[in-house]
């Protein structure tokens, strides 16, 4: 079993301090078992980063559009009319209340913190907890999930850092950052969500960036050799520490050199 104590050893020992503004993604299951679970996580994550401190988290909530990868494979081989009936079931992305999905349970017992803060974009959101959460989450376009106008832009400008306890690069939400910043970005393509507006629930479609995270893994081997990244030990999960400016920055050469136009 792995206590307070010994998180907030391990978390400072990888690198993480006071004052830091940090975007966390967690498995914890690969952390422990930990006594009293993600809030005996949470409570040691904020030991080390202090009053000055801010923790981020993603909140995302892909369920809540048809175009996402999720509701696809949930609708997979159904006929045009199941499909229609599963979209008038999507509840409308509630920023106050609608639970984080597929986030993991830390992110979630974030979320539900009195003090947290939440982006509004009803499919990619961020939570935040600390000194500065209300600036990092103020500004999120529908049309830029995950670029400039979203609370990633805000923590590159912020130089934090990124920390994956128990996950490796494909859950590394920072690294779609570099696709809107390459010299050639992807086309943009058609997304619908449902959102709460004045108590009635509303379709919004947009046009945004066709973003793509297959190829996260081979970016974070070349990650892994270069000396902003820290690996080491949290519990019993191998973790890693990663300095997000220098890592979106090349994160979006290698996407310039390895992908296509």
């Amino acid at each position: 079993m792995v206590g307070r104590d010994r998180l907030t050893v391990d978390l400072r020992a990888l690198g993480l301090t006071a004052g830091a503004t940090v975007l966390v993604h967690c498995a914890l299951s690969r952390i422990g078992p930990v006594v009293g679970g993600p809030a005996t996580l949470l409570a040691a994550l904020l030991d080390v980063l202090g009053s000055a401190g801010t923790l981020v988290v993603p909140t995302q909530t892909a369920g809540n559009s048809v175009t996402s990868r999720a509701f696809r494979d949930a609708t997979a081989g159904m006929t045009a009319a199941q499909i229609a009936e599963a979209e008038a079931d999507i509840p409308p992305f509630d920023p106050d209340h609608s639970p984080a999905e597929g986030m993991g349970v830390l992110a979630e017992h974030v979320r539900q913190q009195r003090d947290a803060v939440r982006s509004r974009h009803p499919e990619t959101s961020f939570a935040a907890i600390g000194a500065g959460a209300t600036a990092l989450t103020a500004v999120h376009d529908l049309e830029c999930h995950l670029g400039e106008r979203s609370p990633l832009g805000v923590l590159y400008a912020a130089d934090a850092v990124v920390l994956l306890l128990g996950v490796d690069y494909s859950a590394c939400t920072a690294l779609h950052l570099a696709e809107y910043r390459r010299r050639r970005p992807a086309g943009n393509r058609s997304y619908r969500a449902y959102v709460l507006d004045e108590g009635r629930r509303v379709c919004r479609d947009f046009q945004a960036l066709d973003l793509d995270d297959q190829d996260f893994p081979l970016i974070g081997r070349v990650l892994d050799d270069t000396p902003f990244v820290r690996m080491g030990r949290v519990g019993n999960g191998v973790c890693r520490l990663i300095r997000m400016r220098p890592a979106v920055d090349l994160a979006g050469d290698w996407m310039d050199e390895h992908r296509g136009p």
